[in-house]
């Protein structure tokens, strides 16, 4: 259940949201946009073209293709499987003997051969790319009690075997029940805890059928000495019936189209031999049959290397024009750098430019910008430490307060406790990101360790930077949020790279196996060009946040502030002043990573006044030990960790195990090391 100040988070995001929705103009599509939707358009006509022209001579599952005949996929009331029974036998040598009892009932009206059975017999290893483990498959049988024909062929499907059950002449139709077995190697994992484990997807979480009563046994050489069952979509947690013993038995309620089962059976270590994993170099492929004509092939050819020269000039032509159009920053013509258009200026042109004004040194930054603000407009981008930025400065203004507290290890790093407090003295209201920070922080109550926050916090991170740019947005320093722009650009130039890769390997090597190749330069040249293509997209598009005249002119008064952080002598600060103004700008130089230096100045100035017989006192939102002679390099020396740390702390995620379904983080439906799913055909 969400907590109270998770409800107060999300009432302040949906009245920010209101607020935007009534601020925003209408989003209109870019014109580059639509020009290369009219050129994916093009692609995606050759493909079909490729495709209209092809029988195929094996028939994928309904769920991976759908014939024409047929819109999308079957309903789960017509087409499912009643009863599900799985019985898995291990060996002392980590195999398993899967022997599957379905009942699949048949859509009336519909023509169908037999089922299909896709198992996975390849899988990641270790976040490596150069190896994958295989489980190798034998001993596939079938038969049917109530005599459904069960001829047998197995394909190759990439990382899957898919089996498939029954006659390409003879149809089935009502109820049929089904045996299925098969042999799988190298399924079981040694912990490394004096335990194994067999972690196995009964329902992969890739069906698209309905499973109704699924029940699952697991024999093993000894009894299981701990048992645990999820279901639901991929990475789900929600808990099925598991009951430990010999054998281990699992059920669940109905599998719903998208969903699966996993199990996870843990056994003493010594109840098996060798169990070493199969390791092969490489990566599965995928198979595809199907017919062309000569003069197809030829044509096809020819296509693909006028279109994979075309696409790259097309992309690099249009989005360059885009980039000169739209991609420059606004700024005020016949104004100074930095000023904006007073009551009587109102009709003041502006004009489009490459690089921003030099600006003229500023001694404070521009009015009512906090740091956060000041590093996203200057580089487009909400970073982390505009975030922790942003936090050091909530303490400076009197939100919280932060104490380091040393670990006490040799080998430990040093912690923070935050306080939050209040302002003693009034000042603007928060804006929406930085209450977000800030309750996100204390979310847990007024006094909170740094390291609390780790694994827990980068969703409010995400949610914080979003209101930043947001917030950018709200200002009028952009038109639309830079991220929403680079990741619009992004995301058409991956699905362009994406789409060149299945047309340049999935398609070519269809055609190539299937016929021997195509024409004289086969259809590599189409999706090697769509691919670079996607490549000019994504890089040009990054260049399409631009600022308008209005962030154009704090932008040079941001930069103007950033030369006085650089280049400030102590000579130009006054004693009583000293305090109050490192630490208000210390989180803009934090931002612009200049703290060292800014922390520098503050301590000849504090030294000189010392000499004199004058002494500077700690910021009041510091808590700890205050030494005059290098307080304040020592406290910037301490924020840049504390920055850091933060940085870590809030992008943290929990990582994968890799391993045991019963290891720190827990199992989950599709964590399976294989599995098997399918459907009807």
């Amino acid at each position: 259940m969400p907590s109270a100040t998770e409800g107060r988070l999300s009432a302040t995001e949906g009245r920010l949201s209101a607020t935007e929705g009534r601020l925003r103009r209408p989003a209109r599509l870019p014109l580059g946009t639509r020009a290369l939707s009219v050129v994916l358009g093009l692609v995606l006509g050759v493909a079909g073209l490729l495709l209209t022209g092809a029988s195929y001579a094996t028939a994928a599952p309904a769920y991976l293709l759908a014939p024409a005949s047929r819109s999308g996929f079957v309903t789960a009331s017509d087409d499912l499987a009643t009863a599900f029974s799985e019985q898995d036998v291990l060996g002392d040598d980590g195999s398993v003997d899967v022997t599957q009892h379905i009942t699949w009932h048949f859509p009336a009206g519909e023509e169908r051969h037999g089922i299909d059975r896709l198992v996975q017999v390849r899988a990641g290893y270790q976040n490596r790319d150069d190896v994958y483990r295989y489980y190798a498959m034998s001993e596939v049988s079938a038969e049917s009690p109530t005599g459904a024909p069960t001829d047998v062929s197995v394909t190759d499907y990439g990382a899957y075997k898919r089996i498939r059950i029954g006659s390409p002449s003879r149809t089935v139709s009502g109820t049929q029940q089904y045996v299925v077995k098969f042999h799988l190697a190298h399924i079981v994992n040694d912990i490394g805890d004096g335990t194994a484990e067999f972690y196995w997807n009964t329902v992969g979480s890739g069906n698209q059928n309905t499973y109704e009563n699924v029940t699952a046994t697991v024999q093993a050489p000894a009894a299981s000495t701990k048992v645990a069952c999820y279901y639901g979509p991929q990475g789900a947690t929600n808990p099925c019936t598991a009951t430990s013993g010999t054998p281990s038995r699992f059920s669940a309620p109905t599998i719903e189209p998208g969903d699966g089962m996993s199990v996870i059976a843990s056994y003493p270590r010594d109840a098996f031999g060798n169990l070493s994993v199969d390791l092969r170099k490489g990566k599965a492929g995928s198979t595809n049959e199907g017919v062309l004509s000569p003069e197809t092939s030829r044509l096809v050819g020819q296509l693909s290397l006028g279109l994979g020269v075309l696409f790259p000039l097309l992309a690099a032509a249009g989005m360059g024009t885009l980039v000169w159009q739209r991609g420059r920053d606004e700024m005020y013509a016949g104004l100074t750098p930095g000023l904006t258009p007073g009551v009587d200026q109102a009709d003041t042109p502006v004009v489009r430019t490459t690089r921003a004004p030099m600006a003229a040194v500023q001694f404070n930054p521009p009015p009512g910008v906090q740091p956060g603000m000041i590093g996203t407009l200057v580089d487009e981008k909400a970073d982390v430490v505009d975030v922790t930025g942003t936090l050091i400065d909530l303490a400076v203004r009197g939100y919280l307060t932060i104490e380091k507290v040393s670990s006490g290890g040799l080998f430990r790093k040093d912690d923070w406790v935050l306080r939050r407090t209040q302002p003693t003295v009034p000042g603007a209201a928060l804006t929406a990101y930085e209450q977000m920070l800030l309750d996100g922080v204390f979310a847990s109550g007024g006094v909170v360790q740094l390291s609390d926050l780790k694994n827990h916090f980068s969703g409010t991170l995400k949610r914080v930077q979003a209101a930043m740019y947001d917030e950018v947005v709200y200002r009028g320093w952009f038109r639309r949020s830079p991220e929403s722009q680079r990741t619009g650009w992004q995301a058409l130039g991956i699905v362009l790279i994406v789409l060149g890769g299945l047309v340049a390997i999935l398609l070519g090597n269809w055609l190539r196996i299937a016929m021997g190749g195509v024409g004289v330069f086969g259809i590599w040249p189409l999706g090697i060009g769509v691919a670079l293509a996607g490549v000019i997209v994504m890089v040009l598009g990054s260049r399409m946040a631009a600022r308008t005249a209005q962030g154009t002119a704090v932008l040079v008064q941001s930069r103007g502030f950033e030369e006085y952080l650089r280049t400030a002598e102590a000579s130009q600060i006054r004693w009583e002043e000293a305090q109050d103004v490192f630490s208000r700008y210390l989180p803009y130089a934090i931002v612009f990573g200049v703290a060292d230096r800014w922390a520098r100045v503050f301590q000849e100035v504090a030294t000189a006044a010392a000499a004199s017989g004058h002494l500077i006192g700690q910021p009041l939102w510091w808590v700890g030990a205050w030494d005059p002679n290098v307080g304040f390099t020592g406290l910037a020396s301490t924020m840049d960790d504390f920055s850091t740390s933060a940085a870590g702390t809030f992008v943290s995620t929990p990582g994968s195990s890799g391993g045991s379904g019963f290891s720190a983080g827990g199992g989950f439906s599709g964590g399976g090391g294989g599995g098997s799913s399918g459907g009807s055909w």
